[in-house]
Parts: C-alpha cells; structure tokens; sequence
C-alpha cells in the first residue's frame, strides 16, 4: 500500500484509481501472505495501510466471520475502500497514523501489505503492532524488497540532479527494506515462532510506459508531487526514456521483476 500509510501530511492526496490500475498485481503478493497463515479462527482483524481497500476481499475470503479494520491516514484512499466494501457491516475503517494506532483491544490477525516500508523506523513499530495481538495471534507482513531495482535506482539519481533536487526533500524517499533474516529477528522472541520468505514476481504489464506507470502511483509520486509544472514535465520525460531502456518491451508485454519480503510471527502464548 502506499505512502498514506505512515502517517503521510493530511493534505496529501492520493489516487486510488492510478494506484488500482495494477491491481492484481499489487494484491497478488497479499493472497500469498494470507494462505500461509494458517489462523481459521480468526475472529477480529486489522490492516495496516490498507490503502483503497484492494485486500479487504482477500481477507473477507480468508475470514468470513472475522470483523476487520481497516486504518490509513488518506482520506481519498479511505473513501475509495468504503464504497468498494459498502456491503459489508463487518468491515470498518479508521483514519490514522498507524505508528499511533492502538486497537481498542488485542486482535487476533494483524496484517500490513506493502505499507510499512513509507517509514524510517518501521522495524520499531513491530514490537508495538506485537504487543496488541492476542494470544494464539498472528502477526503477517509483506514489504518490497526492490530498491537496488533500475526503477528505485534510476529515480533516485535522476531526482538528485540539478535542477530536480532543489525541490526534493530526501527523506521522503524510500529507504531500503532489512533483509529477510533481520525481520525475522525482530519479530522473534519468547512465545512467539518465525517464518520468513522472498519471492520475485515477474509482472508482466501492458500499456505505453507501463513501468512508469506503476512507480509513479508509489515509490516516485513524492518525487513527482514536489516538482513544480515545468521540472515536473521534463522529469518525467528523462525518466520515462531511463525505464524503457531499463525495462524494454517485449512480444507479451514489459516484464518488471519485483522482489518481496513475507514474514509471519505466531504467538504461541
């Protein structure tokens, strides 16, 4: 989920519908966390980051039963998942700042997907989203793992260069998630049980600059947004030509290889 997630200023807006157009790609990593959980009994679930609501069905499959809250700081991604979810009375949503929210009491299924990473200190919040879940609660996250990828690479140094730089606070960029086995230790410890792995999809989209298109409903709208009209078209025209000589088209379309993160810690007491 995108950077609405970490607490992002409340006059930033978002685009639920750019964000969606890759959809089950960006989704496709959540179904993969969620089948290895192995929690049927489920019964109270939060989503932190949730953005517009693209994983509430993939839970609702998973737990029927289970009432879920959904929490974000974007308003414009918060109202895009209430009218695709207006059906459901058990689904709920809440906007904050998840490295402040507290649940009202201990949940048995916290699920983060691809929203973590928009903070610096991300791996702090672990231990805290830890302490509200219940016992015989699971605990289940998925970060990108791509940023020695072309288009994290390409975006950086480009946005480091006159004259984009002047209007690009660093630390709204992304940094680089921990490997696998440094979550692993961070979400290890007494009465609780690790699992951890990777996987690369090799996504392969549709479209003119679809590359482009993808990164810049996430990892490079903080670039984008920043720039005024006219550094912001030339670029974007400077990055657009970097991704197609990075990521060429081919007969089925443009193949972007994308690395993730899975970890899942179960407390077993």
């Amino acid at each position: 989920m995108p950077i609405s997630s970490s607490g992002d200023s409340a006059d930033t807006i978002w685009n639920p519908t750019r964000y969606l157009a890759f959809a089950s790609e960006r989704t496709r990593p959540f179904i993969d966390l969620l089948s290895r959980v192995n929690h049927p009994n489920a019964r109270s679930i939060v989503d932190y980051g949730c953005g517009p609501g693209n994983g509430m069905p993939v839970l609702r499959h998973h737990w029927p039963a289970a009432h879920i809250t959904g929490v974000d700081s974007s308003q414009e991604m918060l109202e895009s998942a209430r009218v695709s979810t207006h059906d459901d009375a058990k689904i709920t949503y809440q906007r904050a700042d998840i490295r402040t929210f507290i649940p009202s009491e201990p949940v048995d299924l916290a699920v983060s997907n691809a929203a973590l990473q928009w903070l610096p200190d991300h791996r702090e919040l672990l231990p805290v989203i830890q302490r509200n879940i219940a016992p015989g609660g699971v605990l289940a996250v998925q970060v990108p793992g791509n940023y020695a990828a072309p288009s994290h690479r390409l975006l950086y140094e480009l946005a480091g260069r006159s004259p984009y730089a002047e209007h690009i606070d660093p630390g709204t960029l992304l940094n680089p998630t921990a490997p696998v086995i440094d979550y692993m230790l961070d979400v290890s410890g007494q009465d609780w049980t690790v699992e951890a792995w990777e996987t690369t999809y090799q996504h392969v989209l549709q479209g003119e600059d679809p590359v482009f298109e993808w990164i810049s409903a996430a990892a490079a709208r903080p670039v984008l947004s920043a720039l005024p009209p006219a550094e912001l078209e030339q670029f974007t025209a400077e990055y657009k030509a970097a991704l197609r000589a990075a990521y060429p088209q081919t007969r089925i379309g443009t193949i972007l290889p994308f690395r993730r993160i899975f970890f899942i810690a179960r407390r077993t007491g």
